[in-house]
C-alpha cells in the first residue's frame, strides 16, 4: 500500500465545472487525470463542489417569478452543488467513496483515495462545509479553486489599480470580505467559513481552478500563483 499523505481538501467552484456556456468536459477530463495521478502517489482528496452558475441561474429564474425566502434560495443552491457533486463522484467512481457526503459534521470511515461532498443545509456555504470537513478529517489546508487567480486589495473589475495579494492573515482577509454571507454571494471565500478557519488556524489557498499546471504545483509543494490565507 502506498504511503498516505495528509488529506487535501479541494473546494471546486461550480462555475469551473459548469460555466455559462455548458459543462466543461475538456477541463473535467484533465482535472480527472491530474487527481488520479496524484492519488497513485498516495494523496487522498476531499473534493467538495460548489453550485456556481447553475445555482445562480436557478435562483434568478425563481426569484423573477415569485418572492423567495433566504432558505428557498439556499436550497436551490444546495441542490445545484449536489448535482455537480454527483457528476464528480461518477467521474471518479473507481477511486471515490460510494456515497456523496452531504453532512460535513457526520464523520465516516473511508479508505478510498477520494471523498466527494456537496452542499449541506441553509446558511452553510460549500466553503463552510470545506472548512468543517478539514476539521473533521484533520486536513491542514483547503485549496479553493475558482475563476480568480489571486486575491486583490479591491475589485480589479472596478479598479484598474487593484494590487494582487500573495499572503494575508485571517484578520486582514476578513476586513476585505466582511462578516456576513448571502445565498449566491460571489466572494473569494465565505466570511462565516473564514471565522472558523481562523480559529482552526487553517491555511486556505485561493487559485484559478482552470490552471491545472498551477494546481499540480500546489499539490507538489512547488511555487505557484495564488493567495495563501492564514500564514
Amino acid at each position: 500500500m502506498p504511503h498516505r499523505e495528509p488529506i487535501v481538501v479541494i473546494s471546486l467552484g461550480g462555475s469551473i465545472i459548469a460555466p455559462p456556456e455548458g459543462i466543461d468536459t475538456t477541463f473535467l477530463k484533465a482535472f480527472r487525470r491530474l487527481l488520479l495521478a496524484r492519488a497513485k502517489k498516495g494523496t487522498r482528496f476531499i473534493l467538495i463542489c460548489g453550485g456556481g452558475t447553475t445555482a445562480r441561474n436557478y435562483q434568478q429564474a425563481a426569484r423573477s417569478i415569485v418572492a423567495l425566502t433566504r432558505d428557498d434560495l439556499d436550497w436551490i443552491g444546495i441542490h445545484a452543488t449536489r448535482l455537480n457533486g454527483h457528476l464528480l463522484r461518477t467521474l471518479f467512481r473507481d477511486v471515490a467513496h460510494r456515497s456523496m457526503i452531504k453532512d460535513p459534521t457526520r464523520k465516516i470511515s473511508w479508505r478510498e483515495p477520494m471523498l466527494i461532498a456537496a452542499g449541506w443545509k441553509p446558511g452553510a456555504s460549500t466553503d463552510y462545509d470545506a472548512v468543517l470537513m478539514a476539521r473533521q478529517y484533520k486536513a491542514s489546508v483547503v485549496i479553493n479553486l475558482s475563476n480568480i487567480s489571486m486575491l486583490c486589495d479591491k475589485d480589479p473589475k472596478k479598479y484598474p489599480d487593484a494590487k494582487p495579494i500573495r499572503i494575508i492573515n485571517w484578520k486582514d482577509f476578513r476586513k476585505i470580505v466582511g462578516s456576513t454571507w448571502e445565498p449566491g454571494a460571489n466572494l473569494p471565500f465565505d466570511p462565516i467559513a473564514s471565522k472558523v478557519a481562523e480559529k482552526l488556524r487553517l491555511r486556505v489557498i485561493l487559485a484559478n481552478g482552470r490552471d491545472l499546471k498551477n494546481l499540480n504545483k500546489i499539490l507538489a509543494g512547488k511555487k505557484f500563483v495564488g493567495t495563501v490565507i492564514g500564514e
